[in-house]
């Protein structure tokens, strides 16, 4: 017998060896193969028969029997084909690391159900994580129950909060578990000893007991797709097993991504809202021309003198300071005419650039707008701020969270005596529920400015995440430059449907997810010269496809190792397809020294 190995390397195609005499191995199973001068662990994905007297032996199994069924296997080819990432990195990411021993007894891994499920439902609302879980509770008696949560602490948290609830055992399988632990809870969910399994992306494929429930929480995170194999988002993957195996799925998040809207509006997701949350006083403070000099506004420097003085506790968030221009006098922010997204600075160049289609212009010394010469990147740090507030509140304790204070987040948003954090958005998170009474932002202004065109949704989703916080006791304060931004007003007006409509209506006018795909081209070359002439090789080949909008080849600057450029792409849903041919063969174009190409389909972040 013949069988074809994938292995966790950038290699687009699996590589064939003859099954020697007494191993008996099946698709699904991980086996020991030799690959260049020592054997590797791979997965078998095909068998055929034949003798293959011609192929190299594999060396033995690398566990008693198959880990992955038919169905998940072919969802792995699946993901790997639209992320254009190889199969055999797909398949690592996506299940445990195999045991030492190869003699452990494997349950067989259940096999999926033809597809046929419910049409998947989107769950927000401030009450969406009670009601998500009076759903688990009536429906893990008889229904097996998988979640994916974004972050190793969500997932450790719904954990605890699942066993304390539903008096049941819950199989963790994130990456915060030891490998062999990953693996047996894997094995459990396997024979149906457990029911209800919880992890992050690396629990995409587990065996939940069929029927299954699938769930993915805070489906908006982008921290649902990080960087490496597979470059999928965790939403796409379950969407695409849900409707294979007619499983019940359940998205959750305060703020929905613009595609979640958008397939709710085309009716391939039902909405599921009890109404309208609590919701807080928001005050928006117009703060252009004044806020040079000192980071608070009398508006929010009042707001914490009461909040203080009725022994609340304030959370003021500071956001990174943007590399976009603003006009600090009108708050004109200068956008590419092209793309419309803000245009990146460079101080060593003296240049406007855009991250897209790569614009590049000398940066006005005046405001387009309004003439006035304040036009510059703006933005106030944490420690900056922390001095202006230790200042004037002199009488209170302050406390500064960031990555750069050496304060763990859970340290200073759970210090009980610290009367206001200042802190990044993590300190948000940090926060148990409704903790602070009064959550003060600086200014959200370098996020709505981000050379991204997600920069709108970020921002919205940041300061929804604040009112819910404080919802029905407290109050939030938003210094802005940019008042009525529709971000801004929604936010304030907690009128989700209203966000929705603008964001994807300026991603529909200029060709934006969801409704056109993007793709990133990065290559990576030792030497400038042969870097740019791949890129520009690249660029030729792309054009000539048809169809599709392809960007100019850009420097990105060197990395320790490498020199950079990248290419972007616009397509439509089949551009993975489009793109396949072309580039597997480029991908082996890395052994005659030119460089090395990565593609990110879909990407989350352009800043």
């Amino acid at each position: 017998m013949i069988v074809d190995v994938v292995f966790d390397l950038p290699v687009p195609h699996p590589f064939s060896y003859r099954v020697p005499p007494g191993l008996a191995v099946t698709p699904g199973q991980r086996v020991r193969a030799p690959l260049g001068s020592r054997a590797r662990v791979g997965l078998v994905v095909a068998a055929r028969d034949g003798d293959g007297e011609t192929l190299k032996p594999l060396a033995g199994a690398a566990e008693a029997g198959p880990i992955l069924s038919r169905s998940p296997l072919e969802l792995t080819r699946w993901i790997a084909g639209e992320s254009l990432s190889s199969w055999g990195s797909t398949v690592a990411a996506l299940v445990p690391p195999a045991p030492r021993s190869a003699t452990e007894a494997m349950p067989a891994p259940p096999e999926w159900a033809p597809g046929g499920g419910e049409r998947p439902s989107l769950l927000t609302g401030g009450d969406r994580e009670e009601r998500l879980l009076a759903r688990i509770a009536e429906e893990a008696e008889d229904r097996g129950i998988l979640l994916v949560a974004p972050e190793i602490d969500v997932a450790a948290a719904w954990a605890g909060r699942l066993s304390a609830t539903l008096k049941v055992p819950v199989a963790r399988l994130d990456s915060g578990m030891a490998d062999g632990e990953r693996w047996s809870a894997w094995m459990a969910l396997a024979r149906g000893a457990v029911r209800i399994g919880i992890g992050t992306r690396s629990a995409l494929l587990a065996p939940a007991p069929a029927p299954a429930t699938l769930v993915l929480l805070d489906e908006n995170d982008p921290a649902h797709k990080p960087p490496g194999p597979p470059r999928i988002h965790s939403r796409d993957v379950l969407l695409e097993r849900a409707r294979r195996e007619g499983s019940r799925l359940y998205l959750t998040a305060a703020t929905p991504s613009a595609e979640s809207w958008w397939r709710a509006d085309e009716g391939r997701l039902q909405r599921l809202s009890d109404g309208p949350s609590p919701w807080p006083s928001v005050s928006v403070v117009d703060v252009r021309g004044a806020l040079r000099a000192h980071p608070l506004s009398p508006l929010l420097r009042g707001a914490m003198k009461e909040t203080l003085a009725a022994n609340g506790r304030v959370l003021l968030l500071v956001t990174r300071i943007g590399s976009a221009m603003a006009c600090n006098e009108c708050g004109f922010l200068v956008r590419c005419p092209e793309c419309g997204i803000a245009l990146a600075f460079s101080r060593a160049r003296r240049e406007l650039a855009c991250r897209l289609c790569r614009r590049a212009d000398p940066a006005p010394d005046t405001c387009p707008h309004c003439r006035g010469r304040q036009l510059a990147p703006f933005g106030w740090g944490t420690e900056r701020v922390e001095q202006a507030v230790r200042a004037e509140f002199r009488r209170y304790r302050i406390v500064r969270d960031d990555a750069e204070s050496g304060r763990g987040r859970a340290r200073a948003a759970g210090d009980s005596g610290a009367q206001v954090v200042v802190g990044t958005r993590a300190a948000l998170k940090a926060f148990v529920p409704r903790a602070p009474s009064l959550i003060g932002f600086i200014t959200p202004d370098p996020i709505l400015r981000l050379p991204d065109f997600r920069a709108g949704e970020r921002a919205f989703s940041l300061l929804w995440a604040a009112a819910e916080k404080v919802a029905g006791r407290g109050r939030v304060v938003i210094q802005t430059q940019h008042p009525t931004h529709y971000a801004v007003r929604a936010a304030a007006e907690q009128d989700l449907a209203g966000f929705y409509k603008d964001e994807l209506g300026f991603r529909s006018e200029l060709g934006y997810s969801p409704f056109r795909r993007l793709c990133l081209l990065t290559i990576r070359s030792r030497t400038e010269g042969a870097g740019r002439r791949l890129a520009e090789t690249l660029h030729r080949e792309l054009s000539g496809l048809g169809g599709l909008t392809v960007y100019p080849p850009a420097p990105l600057g060197r990395s320790p190792r490498a020199a950079r450029w990248q290419i972007v792409l616009k397509g439509g849903d089949d551009l993975p397809a489009r793109l396949s041919p072309l580039l597997g063969p480029s991908r082996e174009r890395r052994g005659d020294g030119r460089g090395i190409i990565e593609v990110e389909m879909d990407p989350v972040d352009l800043a």
